[in-house]
């Protein structure tokens, strides 16, 4: 039952969408008509500029960041926190109060993994600069160090859960950017990895 309710939390946490509550309050418009209607920091930065970015950012961040504190604060077990880690995630992604549309997830996800394992954030970041030098294009090489993240938690984790919970998140996270990653397909120049960058 307490794994149920901190799941549920975790969810409920992720479901405040800091980009949609900011742009309705300073315009009284809804930001997912705006730009590429993403609910996120870059989203909302574009459209009211570099502090928005920022608490943007900074609140999707630390959901993750709060949903693990919560789950490791009850003690409960080490499926708890990975579920909190998916459920914040999912929130964010789907909240339900706003009809399920809501942002792509990388921030909360980030702060999730940062929680739970600041190893996992350094070698996401490490994976992303790499892919970048290699594809030169800022986008795919995040996407492609969120897949390789997923991989590398099955090689140095032991648990089954942990390894699970870790490759779901990056799948819901990849799904959230399938009209990202059709874009950047369709935009790459035959025998070349350069691409424009559709993640506006």
């Amino acid at each position: 039952m307490t794994t149920l309710l901190i799941a549920l939390a975790s969810y409920a946490l992720g479901c405040f969408s800091a980009a949609y509550y900011l742009f309705r309050f300073f315009t009284g418009r809804d930001i997912r008509t705006r730009g590429s209607g993403n609910a996120g920091a870059k989203n909302v930065g574009r459209e009211l500029g570099r502090f928005a970015f920022v608490v943007v950012f900074l609140s999707d961040f630390a959901k993750g960041i709060l949903a693990v504190w919560l789950a490791r604060h009850f003690d409960i077990g080490a499926a708890s926190v990975i579920i909190a880690v998916v459920a914040v995630v999912a929130g964010h992604i789907w909240p339900a109060q706003l009809h399920f549309r809501g942002g792509k997830g990388v921030a909360t996800g980030l702060g999730a993994l940062a929680a739970f394992d600041y190893n996992l954030l350094l070698l996401l970041i490490l994976l992303a600069t790499v892919a970048a030098l290699l594809l030169q294009n800022l986008t795919l090489a995040g996407l492609v160090a969120i897949l390789l993240t997923a991989i590398s938690a099955a090689i140095f984790y032991q648990t089954v859960v942990e390894t699970v919970g870790i490759s779901i998140l990056a799948a819901i996270v990849l799904f959230a950017h399938r009209d990202n990653l059709r874009e950047l397909f369709a935009t790459m120049p035959a025998g070349s990895g350069k691409t424009r960058d559709p993640l506006r």
